[in-house]
C-alpha cells in the first residue's frame, strides 16, 4: 500500500557542549509555545475534541500541554495522564520488544517466522517457496504481505481472533493474507505482517503480547499510562480520550477495540511516548539508558529498507525525514477518530509527541501546524557536517532543472528542481507540507553526489542524451535506483 505515505505524512543547535546545553534547557522558558501554537483556537476552527502535546530537548521533557476534552459529551478536560489509542505507533513498540527478546537469546530475528507459529501457518506462495520470510522482514515491511490496516470494533461487536484476521474473515479483507513479492526484494506497508509477528510471539512464549510488552518495556520504563490491554479486557485504564467523528460526535462507545494489538492496539500518552523516545535516544548515545541497550537502539532504528520504502524505513520507525539537518526516527498513527505522531532526533535528544481524538479532517490541520511550528520555534539546527560542497557548473544546473515524477518518496506527485538566485531547490508537495514552504536546497558535494537540505538520503543523478534519466538514493551502504520521468519544461525563477 504505497500511498500509505499520504496517511503517514499528513498527520505530520548544534551543541557547544552537553553541560552547557543542559543548563540552557533548564533555564529556558517554554511557555511561548502555548501562545505560538494557538491550539485552543485550532480546536474550535476544526471541531477537534482534544489535543495533547509534549516537547523534549536535550533528553528532557521541557513542555507538556493539553487542550480540549476527553469526550464531547462530558466536557471532562484532557490531562497529562489521559491515554489515547495510538494506532500504528504500536508497531515500533512491537519491533522493540522483538529486538529486546533477541538480545536475551530468546528469539532469532533472522530465522523464518513460520517455525514459531502454532495456531496458523503462512499460506503457500510462489514467492516464498525458496525464501521463507524472517521476523526481521515482517518488522520492516519487506516480507511482502498484504493487509495494510484494519477496522476497529466496539463493545457489542463480535471480536475476531487474530487467526480469523489473517484468514481474511474481517471487514476490509475477504481472503487470507497473501504475498505480493519475494521477501526482501521490495517494500509494502503491512499491518497484517505485524499480526503475524504478534501471533508468533504469543505462540512462542505462551503469553499475550500485552503481557510481554508490559513485562519487558512498559513496567521497567515506568510507563504507567501505556498498555496493550483493550477496552473489553480487565485492567483497561479509565482516564482515556474517546474517539470522535468529523462532526465532533463520539463514535459508538468511543472506545475502539483492536484485536490486531501488535499492529495498532496500544494506548498511551504523549508523556509516556516521549519517555520511551528519550530512552531510545539515551540508548543511542549509550548514556543514562535504563532498559534499552545501545545495541538494540542502533539496530531498531537503522535504515533497513530503501527500495520503494518512501524515503527510508527501519523496524517500526520511519526514517524519511531530515528536518533541521537532523536524522529523525518517526512514527505516525491513524485510526478512525484518533491519531498522532512521535518525532525524535537520532542525536542531541530533541523531539515532540502529539495525540488527538478527532477524525482526519479535524486533526490533520492541527497536527500539521503544530509540527511545523515546533520545528521552527525550537531552533534546533544541526549545522555540523563533514560533507563538503562544490560550485555547481551552469551546464549541470541546466540538465537538472525540470518537473519530474516524485523521486524523493515515490508517491507519483510532481517534484520540481528549480533555480532561484543562482541556486537549485527541490519543490515537492510533501516538503511544503512538512516545512510550510518549499526551500529545500539541492547542493553539489565534492564526491560528485547531491544532497537536498532537510532530506536524509544522498542522491546520484544519471543522464541520457543530455537529460536527467534516473536517480539513485543512497543511505549508508544501501541504495535504491529509480527512473526519472521528465514531466514539464525548464522551471527557472
Amino acid at each position: 500500500m504505497r500511498n500509505i505515505i499520504y496517511l503517514l505524512l499528513l498527520v505530520v543547535t548544534i551543541a557547544s557542549g552537553q553541560t552547557n546545553k543542559k543548563v540552557i534547557s533548564k533555564e529556558r522558558d517554554y511557555s511561548f509555545l502555548t501562545d505560538s501554537l494557538n491550539i485552543d483556537k485550532q480546536l474550535e476552527k476544526y471541531k477537534l475534541a482534544g489535543f495533547s502535546v509534549v516537547v523534549f530537548e536535550n533528553y528532557e521533557i521541557v513542555y507538556s500541554k493539553q487542550f480540549g476534552v476527553k469526550s464531547a459529551n462530558s466536557k471532562e478536560k484532557i490531562d497529562k495522564n489521559t491515554a489515547f489509542s495510538t494506532a500504528s505507533i504500536s508497531k515500533p513498540i512491537t519491533a522493540l520488544l522483538c529486538f529486546m527478546l533477541e538480545e536475551k537469546g530468546l528469539l532469532n530475528l533472522d530465522a523464518p517466522i513460520d517455525g514459531y507459529l502454532k495456531r496458523w501457518h503462512l499460506p503457500k506462495s510462489k514467492f516464498t517457496e525458496n525464501n521463507s520470510p524472517t521476523w526481521r522482514q515482517f518488522l520492516n515491511h519487506t516480507a511482502g504481505t498484504t493487509q495494510g490496516g484494519f477496522a476497529d470494533y466496539y463493545e457489542g461487536d463480535t471480536i475476531p481472533t487474530i487467526k480469523q484476521s489473517l484468514l481474511g474473515k474481517i471487514p476490509r479483507y475477504d481472503k487470507e493474507i497473501e504475498f505480493l513479492f519475494t521477501p526482501g526484494t521490495s517494500w509494502e506497508y503491512s499491518g497484517g505482517g505485524y499480526v503475524i509477528v504478534q501471533m508468533a510471539l504469543e505462540d512462542t512464549f505462551s503469553k499475550s503480547i500485552r503481557e510481554l510488552a508490559a513485562a519487558y518495556i512498559f513496567s521497567p520504563l515506568g510507563l504507567k499510562n501505556t498498555t496493550m490491554i483493550q477496552p473489553n479486557e480487565k485492567g483497561f485504564p479509565t482516564n482515556v480520550a474517546l474517539v470522535h467523528d468529523e462532526n465532533e460526535k463520539i463514535i459508538r462507545t468511543g472506545l475502539p477495540i483492536t484485536p490486531q494489538v501488535g499492529a495498532s492496539g496500544m494506548w498511551s500518552t504523549p508523556t509516556d511516548l516521549a519517555k520511551l523516545a528519550i530512552e531510545m535516544q539515551n540508548a543511542l548515545r549509550n548514556k543514562n539508558n535504563k532498559v534499552i541497550s545501545n545495541n538494540v537502539a542502533k539496530k531498531v532504528t537503522e535504515v533497513s529498507a530503501l527500495k520503494d520504502a518512501v524515503g527510508g524505513w527501519s523496524y517500526g520507525w520511519q526514517k524519511s525525514f531530515g528536518y533541521n539537518n537532523y536524522e529523525w526516527f518517526v512514527c505516525n498513527g491513524s485510526n478512525t477518530g484518533v491519531g498522532g505522531s512521535v518525532f525524535a532526533t537520532m542525536k542531541d535528544g530533541n523531539g515532540f509527541v502529539f495525540l488527538a481524538n478527532g477524525e482526519k479532517p479535524n486533526r490533520f490541520p492541527v497536527m500539521a501546524q503544530t509540527q511545523r511550528k515546533i520545528l521552527t520555534l525550537m531552533g534546533w539546527d544541526n549545522k555540523a557536517s563533514n560533507e563538503e560542497t562544490q560550485e555547481m557548473p551552469s551546464s549541470l544546473k541546466e540538465k537538472l532543472i525540470g518537473t519530474y515524477d516524485d523521486f524523493l518518496y515515490g508517491q507519483n506527485m510532481e517534484t520540481k528542481i528549480v533555480e532561484k538566485n543562482n541556486r537549485l531547490y527541490v519543490e515537492s508537495p510533501l516538503v511544503e507540507h512538512f516545512k510550510g514552504k518549499n526551500d529545500a536546497e539541492l547542493v553539489y558535494l565534492k564526491n560528485g553526489l547531491f544532497k537536498i537540505i532537510d532530506y536524509p538520503n544522498l542522491l546520484k543523478f544519471d543522464f541520457k542524451d543530455g537529460k536527467l534519466s534516473s536517480v539513485v538514493l543512497i543511505r549508508g551502504d544501501m541504495t535504491a535506483e529509480g527512473k526519472l520521468k521528465l514531466k514539464g519544461d525548464i522551471a527557472k525563477r
